[in-house]
């Protein structure tokens, strides 16, 4: 059985749930905040987007489906859970481009038509095909930039080794009908998150590095990509802003052009969903800053992770890195394995857990 097949069963016998305990009882976040499970029970949640119309939509590679969770009477809780689209391979990334649903699937991207008041997906067809499937990081990211054109992010295969194929570890562009296909960024072992910032239009990314390395090598990272940017897998890593070469693999060429990262974090913490805040229903302070779902490590002696980050942003750079939302965490028991986080229509943040099957909600009500 390869890694990414054993990897989600793993997964779950990691995560501990408690009986009887509401999950989002032991979640601590800032003053005026609240957590609640917004929907639960699914397969294996992963990414989302809100639709055309604010519901927001799941995709469950677990499945093989694209989910709605619209919540009409806006109590804070989906209604129900509709099915958009089924009888996917392993459907991952979800974006809308003019209306219609975008879908990176194992080896492609599909462009369905998307109906937001029925919620349903019809009359699919291949936007690109042909992108490198399985290995060690099967599933496919893509968003729309600000330029119309798709950007699409491929994991590496292995956790460390060369790759026989350049669209591998890197980030990709695409004319927005699927032609065009151009490296943005290679040497990003899995860049599982990306997002533009939403003033500056530069291209930002979570990536997770390599394992067996040590319990605090390399650093894990996020950053502002760097058009045409090599940022060092498999060759060589950045810790303190400084480029070491892999013991393994090396290649002082490709050490001597490697990019520097725009923020350093915890070795195999893993950080997944970024989302920049735009919305008002938080604190002023808060809007343009950004929110990073830290999945948490697998295989370091002491776990790391676990939690919901903000990073707070001065015009378009960071600041400085502080948790969010802890508590999945505790005592060396893990109670989540956080994928992704999506600003709602209605200004609350959205959290994804695929160990436990959840989608949060977070919202803000000041004191009175």
């Amino acid at each position: 059985m390869g890694v990414s097949r054993l990897w989600p069963a793993l997964l779950a016998l990691l995560i501990l749930p408690v009986p009887g305990e509401p999950q989002e009882a032991r979640i601590a976040l800032p003053p005026g905040f609240t957590i609640s499970v917004f929907a639960s029970g699914f397969d294996r949640a992963r990414f989302m987007a809100v639709d055309p119309r604010g519901t927001l939509l799941l995709s469950d590679p677990g499945a093989g489906k694209i989910l709605a969770l619209p919540d009409a009477d806006r109590d804070g809780r989906a209604d129900r859970v509709v099915e958009v689209v089924g009888g996917l391979s392993r459907p991952h990334g979800l974006a809308f481009q003019d209306g219609k649903l975008l879908v990176g699937d194992s080896d492609r991207v599909l462009r369905f038509t998307y109906d937001p008041v029925a919620m349903r997906a019809s009359r699919p067809e291949v936007l690109i095909q042909g992108l490198p499937r399985g290995g060690n990081h099967p599933y496919k990211t893509v968003i729309v930039g600000p330029d119309r054109r798709l950007y699409v992010s491929v994991g590496s295969s292995c956790n460390v080794c060369e790759e026989r194929d350049p669209r591998r570890a890197a980030i990709m562009r695409y004319n927005a009908d699927g032609s065009g296909e151009t490296l943005v960024a290679t040497g990003v072992r899995n860049a599982v998150g990306i997002a533009f910032h939403p003033v500056t239009g530069k291209l930002w990314a979570t990536i997770n590095e390599r394992d067996w390395r040590g319990d605090d090598v390399p650093p894990d990272y996020i950053t502002e990509i760097v058009e045409g940017g090599f940022y060092g897998w498999p060759y060589c890593y950045v810790q303190g802003g400084k480029v070491h070469p892999d013991p393994e693999y090396t290649n002082p060429q490709a050490c001597a052009r490697t990019t520097l990262p725009t923020l350093e974090i915890q070795a195999h913490s893993a950080p997944i969903g970024l989302a920049f805040y735009t919305a008002t229903q938080f604190p002023a302070e808060y809007r343009g800053n950004l929110f990073v779902a830290i999945q948490g490590s697998w295989n370091r002696s002491v776990p790391t992770g676990y939690k919901l980050v903000r990073v707070r942003m001065k015009d378009g750079r960071p600041q400085g890195i502080e948790d969010f939302g802890t508590g999945w965490l505790q005592g060396g028991r893990k109670y989540a394995s956080l994928v992704d986080v999506v600003v709602g229509g209605d200004g609350s943040l959205y959290l994804s857990d695929q160990g436990g099957g959840v989608v949060y909600r977070i919202s803000y009500s000041p004191a009175r």
